[in-house]
């Protein structure tokens, strides 16, 4: 395959024209429907990224590195995601696309790139499926053991299956619920756990930072290093506004608003939630998530002992909801993942198809059923092991997807300026460029160097194969599927910029505002007064 995709003669360019509505080839030209309002993108970004992670996760990064490392790693993950949720807004206003990063690479880096990151990502949604339905189990056993573990899996496997198929304005509707619910809670989270750490509740006297006093890093270098894939497994997921804007009614404006909320998302859900874990929770705590015990939490611990069991129950109910919307999410994104791959010629062509709601069956059959059957690995191994492995995959994976979205902004940017544009006509800049791209780049590279390093080189243990393996597979998996596109696609190991035709799959706007018109009916008006041209 070349480099450069071969276009058609409907693909040249054309100006916008007021009511009519054209597309082009390269993954524009798709069977979804643009749905999604302003609403919709915005809780998706607030909320598509807290689950399992934040909830859960935090306990296990708390007992591994310290209340100083798991802050510390929340604010340098944050960092990362706020830049790269920047790069996403500048190419996802101008490219909608159905697997958004995933054709953004392939056309401004090169189609071996593209190949890895599409099939790495698609896996990372599949893995983040199991996880989120292991974690069901492990937030479920706070109330009950009575159930098998195959039955809640089997019970909410058929949920989130149930979510994505009613089509996609179902989809968007829950997903705003339940980031609603977990934007609110965070807010009693923050000022509850104030009070109980100040000695306002019943159950302890006052603890403030007693906690960083004693050991604020526990296990050292090693130990920060080994907060990072949690706090990167947290966190990923933001990166799916930028799958949404290829079903959003209009990308300019819900865009924007989206990357706009990041900083509010970073500071509330991960720096200050994080911040309360510390300063409640003891590191050496036996419930925490990998030790003993069904309260898994840290936040439901902290509750717990404060004596305040209402909000523990709240608490755990609020993780429930998490996980049961990050798992839907990963559906919905692992299905335009392999939608955008078969447009690139890197799956079947049968992935391109969607039925006449937007739904695309055979990416979703696929995502959700091996979703679903991995998360049955939990049955016979603990919730612990079974996060360990799942969070380190899903980590890695996302640095690679986080660098790759970083590197193509860079390279479109590049293009751009090559090609004797202004900046003046980008359809949304982000005031972050260059900095903010170069920033989450480097520390994508250095931190997937640094878990090789901690992967070689354990705590706790001797350098073994099963340990490497378990932690790194990633990379591995990542390699091989890019030296295995560079035989097949073989050409330059990068796009020639000079080639590369910017206006291909890009859309066009004119002032007419879609979101506006959808008050006086969406479905029978909106193409008279939107113009935008797909090419």
């Amino acid at each position: 395959m070349d480099d450069k995709p071969e276009y058609s003669p409907s693909t040249e360019k054309q100006a916008p024209v007021v009511g009519e509505v054209q597309q082009g080839d390269y993954g524009a030209d798709t069977e979804l429907r643009r749905l999604l309002s302003t609403r919709h993108v915005t809780m998706i970004a607030l909320g598509s990224s807290i689950g399992m992670g934040l909830w859960l996760g935090s306990g296990k990064s708390l007992a591994s590195g310290g209340p100083a490392g798991i802050f510390v790693g929340y604010i340098l993950a944050g960092s990362m995601i706020w830049s790269v949720s920047h790069s996403i807004g500048e190419m996802a206003v101008m490219y909608p696309l159905p697997s958004a990063f995933v054709q953004w690479t392939g056309k401004f880096v090169c189609p071996s790139a593209a190949f890895a990151l599409g099939w790495a990502y698609w896996f990372s949604y599949v893995i983040t499926i199991a996880n989120e339905l292991q974690a069901v189990c492990t937030v479920l056993g706070f109330w009950t053991d009575k159930v098998p573990i195959a039955g809640w899996i089997t019970i909410f496997w058929f949920v989130i299956i149930g979510i994505n198929v009613f089509g996609v304005n179902v989809f968007g509707e829950v997903e705003v619920v339940c980031s609603t619910i977990k934007f609110g809670w965070i807010f009693v989270v923050i000022f509850s756990l104030i009070v109980t750490s100040a000695g306002g509740a019943p159950g302890h006297g006052p603890i403030g930072f007693r906690y960083w006093n004693e050991e604020p890093f526990i296990n050292g270098f090693k130990g920060f290093l080994s907060v990072m894939p949690t706090c990167i497994f947290a966190m990923s997921g933001s990166e799916n506004s930028g799958l949404v804007a290829a079903e959003t009614a209009n990308p300019k404006k819900a865009v924007p608003r989206a990357v706009g909320s990041i900083w509010l998302r970073l500071s509330l859900f991960y720096l200050l939630g994080a911040l309360m874990v510390t300063i409640n929770v003891d590191p050496q705590n036996p419930d925490i998530f990998g030790g003993e015990g069904t309260n898994a939490s840290p936040f439901v611990i902290a509750y717990r002992e404060a004596g305040l069991p209402p909000l523990a129950h709240m608490m755990n109910a609020v993780i429930f909801i998490s996980v049961v919307s990050t798992g839907s999410i990963s559906g919905y994104a692992g299905a335009r993942t392999t939608m955008g791959l078969a447009h690139l010629g890197m799956a079947p062509a049968g992935f391109k198809k969607a039925d006449g709601t937007g739904r695309p069956w055979p990416g979703l059959f696929i995502t959700l059923t091996l979703g679903g059957g991995l998360a049955y690995l939990n049955v016979n191994n603990s919730a612990s092991d079974v996060f360990t492995w799942f969070s380190n995959l899903t980590s890695l994976f996302t640095l690679f997807g986080w660098g790759m979205i970083c590197l193509s902004h860079i390279r479109m940017r590049y293009t751009w300026k090559l090609q004797g544009r202004d900046v003046a006509d980008l359809p949304w800049k982000s005031w972050t460029y260059p900095y903010a791209a170069w920033w989450g780049l480097i520390w994508c590279i250095l931190l997937i160097i640094c878990e090789f390093y901690l992967s070689v080189w354990p705590i706790g243990e001797k350098p073994n194969a099963e340990t490497f393996f378990a932690n790194y597979v990633s990379v591995i998996v990542i390699i091989l599927c890019y030296i295995g596109a560079r035989f097949y696609y073989k050409g330059p190991w990068w796009v020639d910029a000079s080639t590369i035709d910017l206006d291909a799959s890009r859309r066009f706007y004119v002032e007419n505002d879609l979101e506006k018109a959808k008050k006086t009916g969406f479905r029978a008006g909106a193409s008279k007064v939107v113009g935008f041209v797909f090419n």
